[in-house]
């Protein structure tokens, strides 16, 4: 008789990598289950059964866009959609592989003051930028996207919420283009309105991301939902960070603009289109008013971010 011995599973091998901020909260949290929504070459999505934001962390390689919710690492493990995987306790279990995190990156930088004259300065080699490659917006920006640019230039809350609330989940995709470009907006006011102290975009930020928290999930991807959030906080990947230097001078803008058009299929157009918007409504609602904004109604608070206030090793 042949004696059948029980094979062991493979052990797991360890790996680092280096997390975004806005990713504290769920991976220093006790260990959660977590399963594969989505993977790619580049990436892999996970949905992590936590009530902490982001509940969905992205693992990237160093090739891919680095998201404002990701953990970037050397390489990816084999893995598919439905597969169980892990985050917390300072890692991700993935196929195989424990990624601890030994490095943390900041997905919402501040930009520090910034003239209006200066920014405004900027928008027509912006536009130039953005023509000469010949990449178009997944959806016509005419209908809903008009009127939230609309909405938001001249602080109207009616036409922008309204207006968000039309955009979220609207064109095909994992991030449909109706969601990049209003996370494009989201960040624009947030980090242009606060480097030129317009008060008012900022403002009109808080409403949004109080309308994007409470819509998100039921109108749109549970990929584009976490990333839509992150947006309302101002989080972004480094390429719209990297336009979004160059709108500020302290960088450059063209080759900032032109990689981030290449962003996907057309969500770096999308992206792009919405800080295009957010740049005209902080210069609008920068000009002086007859008074300060009232505050949000009682119920609606401002998004915090995750993790501020911590501090980051590069």
């Amino acid at each position: 008789m042949r004696t059948v011995r029980a094979q062991r599973p493979p052990a797991r091998r360890k790996a680092f990598g280096a997390a975004s901020v806005a990713l504290r909260p769920v991976l220093e949290a006790a260990r959660q289950p977590a399963r594969v929504l989505a993977a790619f070459p580049q990436v892999v999505y996970l949905e992590v059964r936590t009530d902490l934001e982001p509940s969905v962390v992205a693992v990237v390689t160093g090739a891919a866009t680095r998201l404002p919710n990701a953990v970037v690492v050397d390489a990816l493990p084999a893995t598919g959609a439905g597969e169980d995987a892990a985050v917390g306790d300072g890692a991700v279990e993935l196929g195989r592989v424990t990624v601890g995190v030994r490095r943390w990156w900041d997905p919402a930088p501040p930009l520090g003051p910034v003239q209006a004259p200066a920014l405004a300065a900027m928008l027509p080699a912006y536009d130039a930028a953005c023509r000469g490659t010949g990449r178009g917006t997944g959806i016509d920006p005419a209908g809903a996207g008009a009127l939230l640019a609309a909405g938001c230039a001249r602080g109207s809350l009616l036409d922008a919420i309204t207006a968000a609330e039309r955009l979220m989940g609207l064109g095909p995709g994992l991030t449909p283009s109706g969601d990049d470009m209003l996370a494009g907006l989201l960040v624009a006011l947030r980090h242009l309105g606060a480097a030129t102290g317009a008060g008012r975009a900022v403002w009109v930020a808080d409403w949004l991301a109080a309308t994007v928290a409470f819509d998100a999930a039921t109108r749109t991807t549970m990929i584009s939902a976490a990333l839509l959030r992150c947006a309302a906080r101002g989080e972004a990947c480094a390429e719209v960070l990297a336009v979004l230097r160059g709108l500020a001078g302290r960088g450059p803008l063209e080759p900032a603009v032109r990689r981030l058009l290449c962003v996907g299929h057309t969500s770096g157009a999308d992206l792009a289109w919405g800080l295009r918007a957010g740049a005209a409504a902080v210069l609008a609602l920068g000009r002086p008013a007859p008074g300060p904004p009232p505050g949000p109604p009682a119920g609606l608070k401002r998004l915090e971010r995750p993790g501020a206030g911590v501090p980051t090793s590069r």
